[in-house]
């Protein structure tokens, strides 16, 4: 297993990053080489420091720029040809690396995956997917803010995908795949939800119709389907719950003496209710539908986030999850083919 880090993007440097290479190295005996990509005058000392330089099993390539979160994806693209971004997607292009990791700009990375490693046979666009915790397990959303603006089939397609990577990294033989509207009821939700489910539908696929907001967290539904704009909110929405939430228990478990013993007489059950809680603990989110795996990693991301994109990468290519991807996408596009045209779209997309 071959893999590519940027470590440029990330929020705490690549000094942080780089322990996260460590880590990974520690853990994963299968990986045998991880380049790490940025400017040589910048992270050679870094691996020195980190014991990291005369490793066999970690090369660094260069790269003089960065696309930092304030770029303009499109224009920095154009503009920064010697990018960590880019130069580490070129790693995967040409085959020196199977998987590849950044922290950095999403839209940057994004973009320039399309370009640099094209997409699969029949995929429309690709889609990023996101595992977040629920009451008793976990699930995927897709998507996690890619593509603000959809059609159907691009739904239908994100919905493959979905389904495939929940089997392949939650376990589960059949995910309930459910499009997120405003209602479980048929009639709600808009016209591109109503024709997403449609043609969900018609695939072999375990849908379930609609999913509500409520069903996200309580076991409701495996896969949750919507465009990147709605995913988007409800991912970060998520995330700063989950800190919230943090952040009141230790504010009123320390309140007072009497709390704080509690607090402490239930500190393992805390510990693990804050793991679970923990977006780092599920690792990166892949980009599904490229010839290539890419893995992005929150821009705030710790090593230990990174350790678990490590694995989760190397478990993508060992499972040759695009194959299946492949086939399942073509095999939804001959089950929705003979499908009816939606319907006419109705006199309001106003909230039921």
């Amino acid at each position: 297993m071959r893999l590519v880090v940027d470590v440029m993007g990330g929020d705490h440097g690549p000094e942080e990053l780089l322990q996260g290479v460590k880590l990974g190295l520690a853990a994963e005996p299968g990986i045998t080489k991880v380049y790490v990509v940025g400017p040589p005058a910048t992270l050679e000392p870094l691996l020195e420091r980190l014991q990291l330089g005369g490793n066999a099993r970690v090369e660094l390539r260069p790269a003089s720029e960065v696309i930092t979160m304030d770029d303009d994806p499109a224009v920095a693209l154009r503009r920064k040809k010697d990018s960590s971004v880019l130069r580490t997607l070129e790693l995967v292009r040409e085959g020196e690396a199977d998987a590849a990791i950044s922290s950095g700009n999403t839209g940057g990375l994004y973009a320039g995956a399309c370009i640099r490693l094209g997409r699969l046979p029949g995929v429309v666009r690709p889609t990023i997917a996101c595992i977040l915790p629920s009451f008793h397990g976990a699930w995927v959303l897709v998507d996690g803010g890619a593509n603000p603006e959809c059609t159907p089939e691009h739904l239908m397609q994100f919905g493959v995908m979905g389904s495939a990577y929940a089997k392949s990294m939650l376990g589960l033989p059949t995910p309930r795949i459910g499009v997120l509207s405003n209602g479980s009821e048929d009639a709600k939700g808009t016209d591109l939800t109503r024709a997403a489910v449609r043609l969900l539908k018609a695939t072999s696929l375990n849908c379930r119709g609609y999913c509500e907001g409520y069903d996200l967290f309580m076991d409701g539904i495996d896969v949750c389907v919507c465009d990147g704009f709605v995913g988007n909110i409800v991912l970060k929405s998520a995330e700063s719950l989950g800190k919230a939430v943090r952040g009141m228990l230790k504010e009123e478990l320390t309140a007072s003496p009497i709390r704080k013993l509690g607090a402490l007489m239930s500190k393992g059950g805390l510990k693990r209710i804050a793991e679970r809680m923990n977006p780092e603990s599920y690792g990166g989110a892949p980009i599904l539908g490229l010839k290539g795996w890419v893995f992005k990693i929150h821009g705030s991301a710790r090593r230990t986030s990174l350790l678990h994109a490590m694995r989760q990468a190397g478990r993508c290519v060992e499972l040759r999850l695009n194959d299946t991807l492949i086939a399942d996408l073509a095999a939804a596009a001959a089950a929705t083919a003979a499908c009816d045209p939606p319907p006419p779209s109705r006199t309001s997309n106003a909230v039921q």
